[in-house]
């Protein structure tokens, strides 16, 4: 398992272990991807997860960029339109700076914009 692999097997249990249910890991479309899709009760949650070994250029919070986010605002709008009714909805980000459940940093319903 490689190491972006792995860290988003950790971020889905980090967050299973908080009450929430991933239904989808790895949504990929022609114009992005949204690592984990979860659900918090009725709120359906699209999950950026990012792994930075070093804090050089920002760290993994600065690796979120625009551009990233609109790719991850328009990958969530394709998987919203194949749902029948769309929910309540946010974006979240796991931050690592290494493979460690203890030092995840997690943003709960981030700004993209």
């Amino acid at each position: 398992m490689n190491a972006g692999a792995a860290a988003e097997a950790l971020a889905a249990e980090f967050l299973q272990a908080r009450g929430l249910a991933v239904v989808r890991r790895n949504f990929r479309c022609r114009g992005g991807e949204i690592d984990l899709i979860a659900r918090d009760g009725a709120m359906l949650v699209f999950v950026e997860v990012r792994l930075r070994r070093s804090s050089a250029f920002g760290g993994a919070r600065a690796s979120i960029t625009a551009a990233k986010r609109r790719r991850l605002k328009f990958a969530a709008g394709l998987f919203l339109s194949g749902l029948r009714r769309e929910p309540p909805c946010r974006f979240d980000a796991i931050l690592l700076d290494g493979l460690d459940m203890a030092r995840i940093e997690w943003l709960v319903d981030i700004d993209i914009g």
